[in-house]
Protein backbone atom coordinates (compact mmCIF):
# COMPACT_ATOMS: atom_id res chain seq x y z
CA UNK A 1 0.00 0.00 0.00
CA UNK A 2 2.77 2.55 0.71
CA UNK A 3 6.82 2.25 1.01
CA UNK A 4 8.57 4.58 3.41
CA UNK A 5 12.31 4.09 2.76
CA UNK A 6 12.99 0.34 4.34
CA UNK A 7 9.38 -0.23 5.57
CA UNK A 8 6.42 -1.22 3.65
CA UNK A 9 2.53 -0.89 4.50
CA UNK A 10 1.23 -4.09 3.67
CA UNK A 11 -2.85 -4.70 3.38
CA UNK A 12 -3.53 -8.85 3.58
CA UNK A 13 -6.51 -10.04 1.98
CA UNK A 14 -8.01 -10.65 5.03
CA UNK A 15 -7.63 -7.05 5.54
CA UNK A 16 -5.40 -6.51 8.32
CA UNK A 17 -2.38 -4.13 7.76
CA UNK A 18 1.42 -4.98 8.69
CA UNK A 19 4.24 -2.91 8.58
CA UNK A 20 7.02 -5.24 7.08
CA UNK A 21 10.80 -5.32 5.88
CA UNK A 22 12.10 -7.25 2.37
CA UNK A 23 14.21 -10.56 3.12
CA UNK A 24 17.10 -10.62 0.83
CA UNK A 25 17.11 -9.53 -2.62
CA UNK A 26 14.49 -8.65 -4.28
CA UNK A 27 14.73 -7.31 -7.87
CA UNK A 28 12.36 -6.35 -11.28
CA UNK A 29 13.22 -8.35 -14.17
CA UNK A 30 16.95 -8.14 -13.26
CA UNK A 31 16.80 -4.03 -13.35
CA UNK A 32 18.48 -1.55 -11.25
CA UNK A 33 16.09 -0.30 -8.60
CA UNK A 34 15.80 1.98 -6.17
CA UNK A 35 12.98 0.20 -5.00
CA UNK A 36 12.68 -3.98 -5.41
CA UNK A 37 8.87 -3.43 -3.75
CA UNK A 38 6.49 -0.66 -5.37
CA UNK A 39 3.03 0.37 -4.49
CA UNK A 40 0.28 -2.13 -5.63
CA UNK A 41 2.84 -5.68 -5.60
CA UNK A 42 1.41 -8.73 -4.51
CA UNK A 43 3.82 -10.07 -1.50
CA UNK A 44 4.02 -12.91 0.18
CA UNK A 45 4.34 -12.61 3.71
CA UNK A 46 6.18 -14.16 7.30
CA UNK A 47 4.79 -13.29 10.33
CA UNK A 48 7.24 -11.38 12.51
CA UNK A 49 5.32 -10.38 15.42
CA UNK A 50 1.57 -10.70 15.26
CA UNK A 51 0.89 -7.91 18.09
CA UNK A 52 2.56 -5.13 16.55
CA UNK A 53 1.97 -6.04 13.40
CA UNK A 54 5.55 -6.98 12.22
CA UNK A 55 6.17 -9.25 8.74
CA UNK A 56 9.02 -10.02 6.44
CA UNK A 57 8.45 -9.52 2.79
CA UNK A 58 9.47 -13.24 1.30
CA UNK A 59 9.06 -12.80 -2.49
CA UNK A 60 7.03 -10.39 -4.79
CA UNK A 61 4.46 -12.36 -6.78
CA UNK A 62 4.36 -12.39 -10.38
CA UNK A 63 3.05 -8.96 -11.83
CA UNK A 64 0.52 -8.57 -14.63
CA UNK A 65 2.25 -4.85 -15.58
CA UNK A 66 4.40 -2.56 -14.05
CA UNK A 67 5.63 1.32 -14.43
CA UNK A 68 8.93 2.42 -13.82
CA UNK A 69 10.74 5.67 -14.33
CA UNK A 70 14.48 6.81 -14.65
CA UNK A 71 15.24 7.87 -10.58
CA UNK A 72 15.13 11.46 -10.18
CA UNK A 73 18.21 11.04 -7.90
CA UNK A 74 20.35 7.74 -8.82
CA UNK A 75 20.57 8.26 -12.97
CA UNK A 76 21.85 4.66 -13.35
CA UNK A 77 18.58 3.53 -11.33
CA UNK A 78 15.25 2.97 -12.14
CA UNK A 79 12.41 3.40 -9.93
CA UNK A 80 8.82 1.84 -9.64
CA UNK A 81 6.27 3.74 -9.54
CA UNK A 82 3.60 1.46 -9.24
CA UNK A 83 2.04 -2.54 -10.33
CA UNK A 84 -0.67 -4.27 -11.12
CA UNK A 85 -2.56 -1.53 -12.01
CA UNK A 86 -5.97 -1.14 -14.72
CA UNK A 87 -5.88 2.57 -16.12
CA UNK A 88 -3.87 5.30 -15.48
CA UNK A 89 -5.09 8.72 -15.23
CA UNK A 90 -2.66 12.27 -16.47
CA UNK A 91 -3.79 15.00 -14.87
CA UNK A 92 -2.67 18.17 -16.68
CA UNK A 93 -3.95 21.99 -17.10
CA UNK A 94 -2.95 24.26 -19.88
CA UNK A 95 -3.00 27.32 -17.42
CA UNK A 96 -1.78 27.71 -13.53
CA UNK A 97 0.81 26.17 -14.13
CA UNK A 98 1.58 26.38 -17.94
CA UNK A 99 1.24 23.27 -19.87
CA UNK A 100 4.17 21.06 -20.91
CA UNK A 101 3.07 19.30 -23.42
CA UNK A 102 6.02 17.07 -23.87
CA UNK A 103 5.35 15.64 -20.62
CA UNK A 104 1.90 14.06 -21.99
CA UNK A 105 3.74 12.10 -24.43
CA UNK A 106 6.78 10.88 -21.74
CA UNK A 107 4.34 9.86 -19.61
CA UNK A 108 2.68 8.06 -22.39
CA UNK A 109 6.08 6.36 -23.35
CA UNK A 110 6.10 4.57 -19.20
CA UNK A 111 2.45 3.07 -19.86
CA UNK A 112 2.77 1.90 -23.48
CA UNK A 113 5.02 -0.77 -23.42
CA UNK A 114 2.69 -2.59 -21.06
CA UNK A 115 -0.69 -1.40 -22.65
CA UNK A 116 -2.03 0.49 -19.46
CA UNK A 117 -5.12 2.22 -20.60
CA UNK A 118 -4.77 6.05 -19.91
CA UNK A 119 -6.79 8.98 -19.57
CA UNK A 120 -5.49 12.49 -19.72
CA UNK A 121 -7.09 14.44 -17.61
CA UNK A 122 -7.27 18.77 -18.42
CA UNK A 123 -7.97 20.31 -15.09
CA UNK A 124 -8.40 23.72 -13.95
CA UNK A 125 -10.98 24.40 -17.15
CA UNK A 126 -12.32 27.46 -15.14
CA UNK A 127 -9.35 29.34 -15.76
CA UNK A 128 -9.44 28.85 -19.25
CA UNK A 129 -9.51 31.57 -21.84
CA UNK A 130 -10.46 31.27 -25.31
CA UNK A 131 -7.13 30.61 -26.19
CA UNK A 132 -6.14 28.34 -23.51
CA UNK A 133 -9.82 26.13 -24.51
CA UNK A 134 -8.74 26.20 -28.10
CA UNK A 135 -5.42 24.93 -27.30
CA UNK A 136 -7.62 22.30 -25.17
CA UNK A 137 -9.57 21.34 -28.49
CA UNK A 138 -6.72 20.68 -30.26
CA UNK A 139 -4.18 18.47 -27.65
CA UNK A 140 -7.36 16.63 -26.91
CA UNK A 141 -7.92 15.61 -30.67
CA UNK A 142 -4.68 15.04 -31.22
CA UNK A 143 -5.09 12.11 -28.34
CA UNK A 144 -8.92 11.17 -28.77
CA UNK A 145 -7.81 10.13 -32.58
CA UNK A 146 -4.97 7.68 -31.00
CA UNK A 147 -7.71 6.42 -28.47
CA UNK A 148 -6.39 7.56 -25.26
CA UNK A 149 -9.31 9.08 -23.06
CA UNK A 150 -9.82 12.66 -22.65
CA UNK A 151 -11.70 14.64 -19.98
CA UNK A 152 -12.05 17.83 -19.07
CA UNK A 153 -12.01 19.14 -15.55
CA UNK A 154 -12.79 21.78 -12.80
CA UNK A 155 -12.85 21.66 -9.14
CA UNK A 156 -14.66 24.71 -8.77
CA UNK A 157 -17.37 24.35 -11.11
CA UNK A 158 -17.21 20.17 -10.76
CA UNK A 159 -16.97 20.20 -14.55
CA UNK A 160 -16.53 16.16 -15.19
CA UNK A 161 -15.87 15.09 -11.69
CA UNK A 162 -18.72 12.37 -11.99
CA UNK A 163 -16.99 11.28 -15.25
CA UNK A 164 -14.04 10.65 -12.88
CA UNK A 165 -15.58 9.19 -10.12
CA UNK A 166 -17.42 6.28 -12.08
CA UNK A 167 -14.38 5.74 -14.01
CA UNK A 168 -12.06 4.93 -10.58
CA UNK A 169 -14.76 2.56 -9.33
CA UNK A 170 -13.88 -0.90 -9.31
CA UNK A 171 -10.69 -0.97 -10.46
CA UNK A 172 -6.73 0.52 -9.54
CA UNK A 173 -5.58 3.78 -10.98
CA UNK A 174 -2.70 5.47 -10.84
CA UNK A 175 -3.23 8.88 -10.40
CA UNK A 176 -0.26 11.06 -11.76
CA UNK A 177 0.96 14.53 -12.73
CA UNK A 178 3.27 17.12 -12.50
CA UNK A 179 3.33 19.86 -9.22
CA UNK A 180 0.94 22.10 -8.92
CA UNK A 181 -2.13 20.69 -11.47
CA UNK A 182 -4.54 19.82 -8.79
CA UNK A 183 -4.16 15.90 -8.64
CA UNK A 184 -4.65 16.11 -5.14
CA UNK A 185 -7.71 18.54 -5.10
CA UNK A 186 -9.53 16.22 -7.95
CA UNK A 187 -8.96 13.23 -5.25
CA UNK A 188 -10.25 14.84 -2.26
CA UNK A 189 -12.99 16.40 -4.52
CA UNK A 190 -14.53 13.13 -5.89
CA UNK A 191 -13.66 11.10 -2.86
CA UNK A 192 -13.75 13.02 0.28
CA UNK A 193 -13.01 11.93 3.15
CA UNK A 194 -10.59 9.51 1.89
CA UNK A 195 -7.66 11.78 3.67
CA UNK A 196 -5.12 12.21 0.27
CA UNK A 197 -2.25 13.99 2.12
CA UNK A 198 0.41 15.70 0.20
CA UNK A 199 3.05 15.21 2.66
CA UNK A 200 3.08 13.08 5.39
CA UNK A 201 6.16 11.69 7.91
CA UNK A 202 7.21 7.99 8.27
CA UNK A 203 6.74 6.45 11.54
CA UNK A 204 9.73 4.49 11.11
CA UNK A 205 12.88 6.88 10.58
CA UNK A 206 15.80 3.79 9.97
CA UNK A 207 18.73 3.62 7.73
CA UNK A 208 18.05 3.65 3.94
CA UNK A 209 15.21 5.63 3.90
CA UNK A 210 14.51 7.48 0.83
CA UNK A 211 14.45 11.45 0.81
CA UNK A 212 11.82 11.46 -2.40
CA UNK A 213 8.52 11.69 -1.87
CA UNK A 214 6.80 8.16 -2.09
CA UNK A 215 3.25 6.67 -3.92
CA UNK A 216 0.79 5.45 -1.93
CA UNK A 217 -2.48 3.16 -2.15
CA UNK A 218 -5.83 3.90 -0.71
CA UNK A 219 -8.89 1.97 -0.78
CA UNK A 220 -12.40 2.62 -2.55
CA UNK A 221 -15.78 2.15 -1.02
CA UNK A 222 -16.94 1.65 -3.92
CA UNK A 223 -14.54 -0.96 -4.92
CA UNK A 224 -10.82 -0.75 -6.21
CA UNK A 225 -7.89 1.64 -5.27
CA UNK A 226 -6.54 4.69 -6.26
CA UNK A 227 -2.51 4.88 -6.11
CA UNK A 228 -2.01 8.50 -5.60
CA UNK A 229 1.72 9.56 -6.72
CA UNK A 230 3.83 12.70 -5.70
CA UNK A 231 4.12 15.17 -8.28
CA UNK A 232 6.66 14.37 -11.14
CA UNK A 233 8.91 17.20 -12.30
CA UNK A 234 10.84 15.88 -15.04
CA UNK A 235 11.24 12.65 -16.83
CA UNK A 236 13.81 11.07 -18.52
CA UNK A 237 14.85 7.33 -19.38
CA UNK A 238 17.82 5.66 -19.49
CA UNK A 239 16.00 1.91 -20.04
CA UNK A 240 14.90 2.92 -23.89
CA UNK A 241 16.88 2.61 -26.77
CA UNK A 242 15.64 4.66 -29.80
CA UNK A 243 13.56 1.95 -31.62
CA UNK A 244 12.04 1.37 -28.09
CA UNK A 245 10.82 4.62 -28.36
CA UNK A 246 9.79 4.41 -32.04
CA UNK A 247 7.83 1.29 -31.13
CA UNK A 248 5.41 2.88 -28.24
CA UNK A 249 4.69 6.21 -29.87
CA UNK A 250 1.58 3.81 -31.40
CA UNK A 251 1.06 5.89 -34.43
CA UNK A 252 4.61 5.70 -35.54
CA UNK A 253 4.36 1.83 -34.58
CA UNK A 254 1.32 1.18 -36.60
CA UNK A 255 2.93 2.90 -39.87
CA UNK A 256 6.23 1.66 -39.84
CA UNK A 257 5.45 -1.79 -41.28
CA UNK A 258 5.76 0.72 -44.67
CA UNK A 259 8.78 2.20 -43.76
CA UNK A 260 11.47 1.29 -45.96
CA UNK A 261 14.06 -0.08 -43.67
CA UNK A 262 12.80 -2.15 -40.63
CA UNK A 263 14.69 -0.56 -38.33
CA UNK A 264 13.59 3.18 -39.40
CA UNK A 265 13.58 5.86 -36.47
CA UNK A 266 11.53 7.92 -39.11
CA UNK A 267 14.19 10.76 -39.14
CA UNK A 268 16.65 10.98 -42.08
CA UNK A 269 15.74 7.82 -43.37
CA UNK A 270 14.67 7.55 -47.20
CA UNK A 271 10.69 6.23 -47.84
CA UNK A 272 9.76 6.29 -44.43
CA UNK A 273 6.13 5.60 -43.95
CA UNK A 274 5.91 8.27 -40.59
CA UNK A 275 7.57 10.92 -42.26
CA UNK A 276 4.80 11.07 -45.00
CA UNK A 277 2.15 10.93 -42.93
CA UNK A 278 3.22 14.03 -41.15
CA UNK A 279 3.52 15.41 -44.38
CA UNK A 280 -0.05 14.65 -45.64
CA UNK A 281 -1.09 15.15 -41.95
CA UNK A 282 -1.90 12.45 -41.08
CA UNK A 283 0.22 12.18 -37.59
CA UNK A 284 0.77 14.86 -35.38
CA UNK A 285 4.08 17.40 -36.15
CA UNK A 286 3.83 18.17 -32.45
CA UNK A 287 4.19 14.39 -31.35
CA UNK A 288 6.72 14.07 -33.85
CA UNK A 289 8.78 16.78 -32.45
CA UNK A 290 8.31 15.50 -29.24
CA UNK A 291 9.31 12.02 -30.32
CA UNK A 292 12.76 13.65 -31.94
CA UNK A 293 13.58 15.46 -28.83
CA UNK A 294 13.04 12.12 -26.57
CA UNK A 295 15.26 10.57 -29.19
CA UNK A 296 18.16 13.18 -29.06
CA UNK A 297 18.19 13.14 -24.90
CA UNK A 298 18.59 9.23 -25.15
CA UNK A 299 21.49 9.28 -27.82
CA UNK A 300 23.20 12.18 -25.58
CA UNK A 301 23.68 9.27 -22.68
CA UNK A 302 26.48 7.43 -22.89
CA UNK A 303 25.83 3.85 -23.34
CA UNK A 304 26.58 2.59 -19.92
CA UNK A 305 24.26 4.85 -18.64
CA UNK A 306 21.43 4.14 -20.66
CA UNK A 307 21.96 0.11 -19.72
CA UNK A 308 20.55 -0.66 -16.18
CA UNK A 309 19.97 -4.04 -16.65
CA UNK A 310 22.93 -6.02 -14.46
Amino acid sequence: MKSTGSWYHVLTDGGDHYQARIVGKLRLDDLKLTNPVGVGDMVELEIEHEGDKLALIKSVLPRKNYIVRQSPRKKLHLHLLASNIDQAFLIVTIIHPNLKQGFIDRFLLMTEPHDIPVTIIFNKADLYTKKQTAMFTYLESIYLKLEYSVLLTSCITKLGLDEVKQSLQGKTTLISGQSGVGKSSIINAVLPGLGIHTKELSDYSGKGQHATSYAEMHSLSSGGFIIDTPGIKTLSFNNLEPMDVAHNFREFFERSNHCKFYNCTHREEPKCAVKSAIEKGEISELRYLNYLKILEEIEEQNYWLRHTEM
